[in-house]
């Protein structure tokens, strides 16, 4: 298994230091703020280990309140407000400094037989024939794309990105607000559906805000923004495994109020729809000589 991965697996397994209380940790890869990403999924994880495991999640709304310190442990504290006969709800506070950063509600339900209906899948190039981050560093689009975006891409991470298109990232002009993106760890992960709901929920923050701002002509690597996650929702229909492909289709109809929302539809490769997704973050312009030191949340 792929260090990178490995590495993620270790940082979602939580210590459980109480009854509903637990405590995880941050990657120290030099962040000046916790992924979001990071912060959703450690939250999950927290919600499930106090679920009977034949119920698994089928929905969380969480907001973002104060960005996280990577350096000091984040301490997660479940409520449980409901054990029905179908469904199952958990409320979820992750603390640093005596202050939450993040809460979560989230509900899990048993598996049920019942209608069944979708929309389609975009029809867009499949993984394989597009080129993955590494190659993109030795094509001629690392060329034209900044620095801080070459750097992203060097990065050692759990998750492959495989971009439909990569406009955005060479030029400032105004593109319709769509992106598609194919993503997987990359490396496999066990075989336990917790697993898979939770990484899943890890990179369902990545390129999502973005998609934001292509309307815009701007990017998220633009070092005059101010990007953070405000809210994140998040719906599992189907089963999936992420050591696979998977289309994330993501839109965004409408900025205003420095504020970008975005949503996301997620596929297998069989067109199947997984998951859906919904984000509001902050897209704020800084004053003229005011430069960002990195993504808030990216």
């Amino acid at each position: 298994m792929s260090t990178a991965v490995t590495d993620l697996l270790a940082i979602l397994d939580l210590e459980e230091i109480e009854r509903n209380l637990f405590r995880g940790r941050s990657p120290q890869v030099g962040w000046q703020r916790v992924f979001g990403g990071l912060v959703i999924s450690q939250s999950l994880i927290a919600a499930t280990r106090t679920v009977n495991k034949e119920r698994q999640a089928h929905s969380l709304h969480g907001y973002f309140m104060r960005p996280g310190d990577p350096n000091v442990p984040i301490v997660y504290e479940v409520d449980r407000p409901r054990d029905g006969k179908s469904f199952t709800t958990r409320r979820v506070s992750a603390i640093q400094h005596g202050e939450a950063i993040f809460t979560m509600s989230a509900s899990f339900q048993r598996r049920e037989d019942g209608l069944v209906h979708q929309c389609e899948m975009p029809d867009v190039p499949g993984p394989e024939t597009l080129p993955n981050e590494k190659e993109l560093l030795k094509g001629a689009c690392a060329e034209r794309v900044p620095e801080n975006v070459r750097r992203y891409w060097e990065r050692n991470r759990p998750i492959e990105l495989r971009y439909v298109n990569l406009e955005h990232f060479t030029s400032a002009k105004k593109l319709p607000p769509e992106q598609y993106v194919w993503f997987r760890t990359t490396d496999s992960l066990p075989d336990d559906p917790e697993i898979h709901q939770s990484v899943l929920a890890y990179a369902s923050d990545m390129t999502l805000l973005d998609t934001s701002l292509f309307a815009h002509g701007r990017s998220i690597f633009d070092k005059d923004l101010q990007p953070a996650s405000l809210d994140h929702a998040l719906w599992f229909h189907a089963p999936f495994r992420f050591d696979d492909w998977l289309l994330y289709a993501m839109d965004s109809p409408a900025t205003a109020n420095a504020r970008g929302f975005s949503r996301g539809l997620i596929f297998k490769r069989t067109g199947q729809l997984i998951a859906s997704v919904a984000q509001e973050g902050l897209i704020r312009v800084r004053a003229e000589g005011v430069t960002s030191k990195g993504a808030a949340r990216l």
